[in-house]
């Protein structure tokens, strides 16, 4: 018999993981994506198949062996190909905020975040966090009236009219934007989540 190829050592796994406990206090406690890192909502087999799919898209770049934890980071020109993401309007701002640097490119961990809160055992507030984010196109933790027309733009595919994009994105405010400052914090982001049951099905990548 061979030698079993060792990726993870048992400790790297189980920082992959999380419990429901554990889960339940990220979620209630702090959204920041650093109490996030190593903690996911997989098995230790989805975690490996993840690896092999994020091994797959670069295999001279990513290792067999994580056990010294490699510096390795794949671009996002690789990350946004993926057949997961290659169709959806906003591969890169998916990208941009499940990277650490910004700009897109992904560590493992990156890569197992992205897909941890896609899944579908992820909840929904955690999910409305991360849309958020993703809609906030300019990073300043609002969703203004141009965060707005460039989300509505990507949902529609460009094809709303100027004028209709506007009408939209007034509604919007006008039904959103609580404290009437002109913007939606996530606050009042999760308030117009609440109203559309369908948002968990349509807010998640299969592994």
């Amino acid at each position: 018999m061979g030698n079993k190829q060792t990726i993870f050592t048992a400790q790297q796994l189980d920082a992959y993981q999380v419990c429901v406990c554990c889960a339940r206090m990220c979620v209630g406690v702090c959204f920041l994506k650093t109490l996030l890192i190593d903690c996911t909502y997989f098995t230790r087999k989805e975690i490996l198949r993840l690896f092999f799919r994020y091994r797959d898209l670069a295999p001279q770049l990513v290792p067999l062996d994580y056990t010294d934890q490699p510096d390795v980071k794949l671009p996002y020109e690789l990350i946004g190909s993926m057949p997961e993401l290659k169709d959806n309007p906003f591969r890169q701002r998916i990208a941009q905020v499940f990277s650490e640097d910004g700009e897109g490119n992904m560590t493992l961990d990156d890569f197992l975040d992205m897909f941890s809160v896609m899944s579908e055992m992820a909840p929904r507030d955690l999910k409305a966090y991360y849309a958020f984010k993703i809609y906030d196109f300019n990073n300043d933790d609002f969703i203004c009236k141009l965060d707005l027309e460039k989300t509505l733009n990507k949902l529609t595919r460009n094809e709303l009219t100027e004028d209709e994009v506007r009408m939209v994105c007034e509604k919007v405010m006008d039904e959103a934007d609580m404290d009437n400052d002109g913007r939606l914090s996530l606050e009042d982001f999760q308030h117009v989540i609440v109203r559309a049951p369908d948002f968990l099905s349509t807010f998640h990548i299969r592994i």
